[in-house]
């Protein structure tokens, strides 16, 4: 079980395709990961409601949701060689 505790950030990418790349190759090579999606459009409550009055007008439409994985730290390694493309 991964919990806060034994978790350690493997990757952050606002890329929905590399994100699931990754996910396929932490899953081929049994190594379990936590994902955290979150919405930057979302309204903050410091100032909600500001999409409203602004819209998406010149926003980067790529860059809505970053993508945060998380893999145990003792699979951290393998994890990160599996990824960069140091293991096959």
């Amino acid at each position: 079980m991964i919990t806060i505790f034994t978790r350690k950030e493997l990757i952050s990418t606002y890329d929905m395709k590399r994100q699931a790349e990754i996910r396929d190759l932490l899953a081929q090579n049994d190594i379990p990961y936590t994902i955290k999606v979150i919405n930057r459009k979302s309204p903050s409550p410091f100032d909600a409601g500001s999409r409203a009055r602004t819209g998406t007008l010149g926003e980067n439409l790529q860059m809505e949701y970053e993508y945060i994985i998380y893999v145990k730290k003792t699979d951290y390694e393998k994890a990160d060689a599996i990824v960069n493309g140091k293991i096959n």
